[in-house]
């Protein structure tokens, strides 16, 4: 049913990234699915702000995930299930939306903590995947 899964997490939020990976690798597991993790470094917005920070701090940020989502994936997924991991940096509802076209994938499991008031139901960037992506999108709840 599913050839190809995307699942964007958050590696500052373990413990929705956590739900979301289990649900994805099953899913993954019961299609015989290709599972696809995203983290999303965010830029800096405006590129003033860029100036506040050192020479290098942008490589280095995107190094440090890299290496947080292998430890991450290595930790939580058994043998059984081969995940290929992907860094991005951006906007990260644009970045994962991107990413699910240059993919093909056709279902995002995209996590979301649990909601404030002012969030409605979902966090932004869940929200704005949830609206824009053309492929089916199951949110898993903490």
């Amino acid at each position: 049913m599913y050839k190809k899964i995307l699942l964007p997490i958050d590696l500052n939020d373990a413990t929705t990234a956590k739900k979301a990976l289990a649900t994805a690798a099953a899913i993954a597991q019961t299609f015989g699915s290709e599972l696809h993790v995203i983290s999303v470094v965010p830029n800096f917005g405006m590129s003033i702000v860029g100036g506040f920070f050192p020479s290098g701090f942008e490589e280095k940020a995107l190094d440090k995930a890299k290496t947080d989502l292998g430890v991450f994936l290595d930790a939580e997924l058994g043998p059984e299930i081969n995940a290929v991991g992907h860094i991005a940096h951006g906007s990260i509802y644009e970045e994962i939306l991107h990413a699910a076209k240059e993919l093909q994938a056709d279902l995002i499991v995209i996590g979301a903590h649990r909601p404030e008031l002012k969030d409605y139901l979902l966090g932004p960037n869940a929200a704005r995947v949830v609206r824009h992506a053309p492929q089916s999108v199951m949110v898993v709840r903490e």
